[in-house]
């Protein structure tokens, strides 16, 4: 049966990253840009690529190296926007486990990931490091990083900084410890990437449905650009209104995850071609890409000015890091000027 909705899923169960979404959902700025959205939720995130891959949904969101491997893979999928800017992605661990910032620290323990990638990125790693998959137990968790490290089940695991992270110092401040207590050693810097944005989540489309609907996926980004301008104007009330629609976000903890993700919400919603470059080179690096791999993203369905690329990244990176330490002590709604 023909339908004129556009079927969009996202990458996880509502978290507080996803408001630009349901803020043009509940807002009406889809309907006003004529567009019909269907948001669905996976029952499994590794799931997402190969469903709008095969065609089974036609949009949805992804992280960078997923979108990546998931065309490598033969699952024809394109970046065509940017939600989260370079999230600091990493091994998360609480004080006391025996992990020190030296990544050998890491020999004998159970280090839990969030799907096939991340066992892939720990697999590297120990052998950037002399140490082979021999030398840890890997355990999957799925998105559950942190209730598995909370529980025991695992000595660190693979998360971000404003969601794993911050659901770990919850538990702490909980427990009356110091939330300091909740470490990461970033993958960017063990792996001297230069960057986070391995996990810069997308905007991806299936590209029959991308080829066939340009104007509606153009239509769609207006809506989310919309969305996104209102919510970085009006954090507070964006965040009132979210909860109301989607009840289950009503929680300090997830406000405090929002405050946490505010600064890494993309203003320009564009695919940067640095990060690009970057997170493909190491794609290939982790021979999940072949060596003649072209980047699969495009910003032509945006429609306003591209902005200039900041022209030292690392710096950025640095200013980023103690911004976020100010919002971890702060709390609010603080953006980075770069």
């Amino acid at each position: 049966m023909a339908t004129e909705k556009i079927s969009f899923l996202l990458n996880w169960q509502p978290t507080p990253y996803h408001i630009p979404i349901y803020i043009a959902q509940l807002k009406g700025y889809f309907k006003d840009a004529g567009v019909d959205i269907s948001i669905l939720e996976p029952s499994n995130p590794s799931d997402v690529t190969e469903l709008i891959g095969s065609g089974k949904i036609d949009m949805g969101l992804k992280a960078m190296v997923h979108t990546l491997a998931a065309k490598a893979r033969g699952f024809p999928v394109t970046s065509v926007a940017s939600l989260l800017d370079e999230p600091f992605t990493g091994v998360l661990y609480l004080e006391g486990s025996g992990i020190t910032p030296d990544f050998h620290s890491l020999k004998g323990k159970r280090i839990g990931y969030v799907g096939e990638f991340g066992k892939i990125q720990i697999d590297e790693l120990t052998k950037h490091y002399g140490m082979t998959p021999d030398d840890y137990t890997a355990v999957r968790c799925g998105m559950n990083v942190a209730k598995y490290i909370i529980e025991g089940k695992i000595d660190a695991g693979i998360g971000i900084e404003c969601i794993q992270q911050v659901e770990l110092e919850d538990y702490l401040k909980k427990q009356g410890r110091p939330i300091s207590d909740a470490k990461m050693l970033r993958i960017d810097k063990l792996a001297e990437l230069g960057c986070c944005c391995f996990c810069t989540i997308l905007y991806i489309c299936n590209d029959k449905f991308l080829e066939a609907n340009p104007e509606k996926v153009r239509k769609f980004l207006v809506a989310i650009k919309r969305a996104t301008d209102y919510i970085l104007s009006n954090p507070k009330q964006a965040w009132e209104e979210y909860s109301d629609f989607k009840p289950q976000m009503t929680s300090q903890l997830n406000q405090k995850m929002f405050e946490r993700c505010f600064a890494y919400f993309s203003e320009s919603l564009y695919n940067v071609h640095r990060d690009w470059r970057k997170v493909t080179a190491y794609g290939k690096r982790l021979e999940i890409l072949p060596q003649d791999y072209q980047s699969n993203y495009s910003n032509e369905y945006l429609s306003w000015p591209e902005p200039k690329e900041v022209d030292d990244p690392t710096k950025a990176q640095e200013m980023m890091l103690a911004h976020q330490e100010e919002c971890k002590a702060c709390g609010g709604y603080r953006r980075l000027a770069v």
